[in-house]
């Protein structure tokens, strides 16, 4: 199955890493501005996640979110999230550890497109209700 958001064994260790600290944790792809295109790490209660935005998937546990505007752009494409040493965004959880979440992309080819094309994207605070009544 295709995955729209996947994760190097390296942001998955630092992930665990971070949600043995924190605690339960949730990534939102910036859009630019301040943290460029960075995935940023945040608390849950750190931003609003609502129906401007879409759930990708989750890593590790951890939900991932993108804006629908952004998402707009980014639908053909599969986000890597990896590890790259540095500090990286001055928003991100990760940014006192020597280490930065980095998102990188591939294009989906024809067959992954195929698969994925046709799957509803869930408006973030949708997925919210959907994951609280799972809890």
């Amino acid at each position: 199955m295709t995955e729209r958001v996947i994760a190097t064994p390296e942001a998955v260790a630092l992930i665990e890493e971070l949600k043995n600290q924190y605690g339960e944790l949730m990534f939102l792809q910036s859009g630019g501005c301040c943290d460029n295109s960075a995935a940023n790490c945040y608390l849950p209660n750190d931003l609003t996640i609502g129906a401007h935005d879409v759930y990708l998937g989750s890593l590790a546990g951890v939900p991932f979110y993108m804006s629908r505007s952004q998402f707009e752009y980014w639908q053909h494409t599969q986000l890597i999230l990896d590890v790259i040493e540095g500090v990286g965004g001055t928003f991100s959880l990760e940014g006192n550890t020597g280490k930065a979440f980095h998102t990188r992309s591939k294009v989906f080819d024809d067959e992954e497109w195929a698969q994925i094309k046709g799957q509803k994207v869930i408006a973030g605070d949708e997925w919210l209700k959907i994951n609280a009544k799972l809890a």
